[in-house]
């Protein structure tokens, strides 16, 4: 049987993410780790579609202390805030010339970019895509996805930066990366899938410069329940327990 690594980088890809194997949860909508306060794990079939037409804007209220004509008597200036700075005056342009490009700078580099009428867990993975690169991996085994990774830099998870402060005795420079997210289909277990992705991802780490990388699972989960395993599948992928905790431990690797 031939495996393959793909990285989660446009809708094609996105649509190799396989579902979680508990119903109730579903990674492919999940933002638990994007949001520090509101997040969710549950699963959001509005999210694996493409975003809609942006809402119709509310008609602002009536302000009281207008004219009888209502908004349209309100002045169009605030007298009470700065005046706003236009572009500054070029002396060496004609009044109907515009700016000329600078041909000594270099060009403006764009990079990759997911749409953004994208599905809303796309638009967080790709939110990186320009810098860091990718956000996630998919292992596909004759072409069939079989497992799930998501992973990236420390400053793109709110909720695990917020579990690091739990733990000061925890590394603060460098900052680690992290894997916040590894999923096996049921037909794929046992064969060693979600390894393979976690040392593919250590590998693509070290690449891009990051000297750590952690995860934080949760000892005792009822199956499928929990979205980093357990304390012992990172064991047996040379990660150490940074953080002792009866519950919520911090696992952690170093990279070469």
């Amino acid at each position: 049987m031939a495996t393959r690594i793909v990285d989660v980088t446009d809708e094609a890809t996105f649509a190799l993410v396989p579902p979680c194997a508990d119903a109730g949860f579903d990674h492919r909508s999940c933002d638990y780790w994007e949001d520090a306060d509101r997040g969710s794990k549950a699963a959001r079939a509005s999210w694996l579609s493409p975003a809609g037409a942006s809402p119709v804007a509310r008609p602002k209220p009536r302000n009281p202390f207008g004219g009888l004509g209502g908004d349209d008597d309100e002045p169009a200036v605030n007298p009470f805030a700065p005046a706003s700075r236009g572009p500054a005056f070029n002396p060496f342009l004609s009044g109907d010339d515009e700016p000329v490009v600078n041909p000594f700078a270099p060009a403006p580099k764009t990079g990759p970019a997911v749409a953004a009428d994208a599905p809303p867990k796309l638009r967080l993975l790709g939110r990186g895509l320009a810098v860091f690169g990718s956000y996630a991996k998919v292992l596909l085994l004759d072409e069939a996805a079989v497992a799930f990774i998501q992973f990236g830099p420390l400053s793109a998870y709110p909720r695990a930066m917020r579990t690091r402060e739990l733990y000061p005795r925890l590394p603060v420079s460098p900052l680690p990366a992290v894997i916040t997210c590894i999923s096996t289909t049921p037909a794929g277990r046992g064969a060693g899938h979600a390894g393979a992705l976690v040392e593919a991802v250590c590998d693509d780490l070290a690449a891009r410069g990051f000297a750590a990388v952690e995860a934080y699972p949760e000892r005792g989960a009822k199956p499928n329940a929990t979205s980093a395993s357990e304390p012992s599948f990172w064991e047996g992928l040379d990660f150490v327990v940074a953080a002792p905790d009866d519950r919520w431990p911090v696992m952690r690797r170093e990279l070469v």
